[in-house]
């Protein structure tokens, strides 16, 4: 994500989920300024429910997306979100979102906004793990594989991202092979204090890893010309409040790989141990012959 003078990339991020409104219920996506070939979807994913929540009481957050990726976004082109307000009830609000680029659809989203209510609670325990200032940045983790991919494993970003075992690339070197990761990450910055962007910015960052868990139990990792990837679809619950600006842990499995495809899910946990975002996301994982 490249940036201007005195722009950070948590800058870049925050204006690149800044929507502009066209229509009533249309908005305007602006893509980052960098030599990609193909969007990344947790932007698509993020701007979308931007969009989607634009159009909701601000009373009712979201608590869960479920999204598919039907094509390759192009990133020299803005994409257009078209949002159908399905429904409006008493205690629920569901928007439909397409994403659009060249007339034709990308992306499709639907998510579902709650009232807030009381209830019964419980939930998973968080994994005992090391605490993120113990770890190295993604940056300084991955300096060894500075000159692979044009510097792509060591510029800047907006998320704070630690690994606590070994990177794909790294893996792929030690021979760790447990179809699972885990990551400590956090908006590298301060956000400002409102809801929609806390968790349009961890929506966009759910993507940047999960589907590693299906790549490390094969020695595989992106960008070394062993496996082609992408995301297919995605889904997310969103259990309590949190700020994207304040480490959250991301506790990552891949319970099942084939048919060129990998399943992986998450658990995004508040540092103080709350199971905040619960997170399924099936990839394709094609190995080139």
């Amino acid at each position: 994500m490249t940036t201007t003078r005195g722009e950070t990339p948590l800058d870049k991020l925050v204006d690149l989920l800044d929507l502009e409104t066209i229509e009533v219920d249309i908005f305007r996506g602006k893509q980052p300024n960098e030599s990609a070939q193909r969007v990344f979807g947790g932007q698509v994913a993020g701007q979308a429910l931007v969009a989607a929540g634009r159009t909701v009481p601000s009373d009712r957050p979201v608590h869960s997306l479920h999204a598919y990726f039907l094509r390759p976004g192009d990133p020299s082109v803005p994409i257009v979100y078209e949002v159908d307000r399905i429904r409006d009830g008493r205690s629920f609000t569901t928007r439909r979102v397409v994403g659009i680029q060249h007339g034709k659809a990308i992306f499709n989203l639907q998510a579902s906004f709650q009232l807030q209510e009381d209830g019964n609670e419980h939930a998973v325990a968080m994994p005992d793990v090391p605490e993120p200032e113990s770890l190295q940045r993604l940056e300084d983790r991955m300096a060894p594989y500075a000159d692979e991919l044009g510097g792509w494993y060591t510029r800047p970003r907006p998320i704070d991202v630690r690994y606590i075992g070994d990177p794909p690339r790294v893996a792929k070197d030690t021979g760790y092979r447990e179809p699972s990761s885990q990551v400590w990450m956090r908006a590298d910055g301060m956000l400002p204090d409102d809801p929609l962007l806390h968790v349009c910015a961890v929506t966009f960052a759910s993507d940047m890893t999960l589907l590693d868990s299906t790549l490390i139990r094969h020695g595989l990792a992106w960008g070394t010309g062993d496996v082609l990837g992408a995301s297919l679809d995605h889904a997310m619950w969103f259990h309590r409040p949190f700020r994207a600006d304040e480490w959250w842990l991301y506790d990552q499995e891949s319970p099942w790989t084939g048919a060129s495809r990998g399943l992986a899910r998450g658990a995004i946990y508040t540092r103080d141990g709350h199971l905040a975002v619960s997170v399924v996301q099936e990839g394709l994982i094609r190995t080139p012959r």
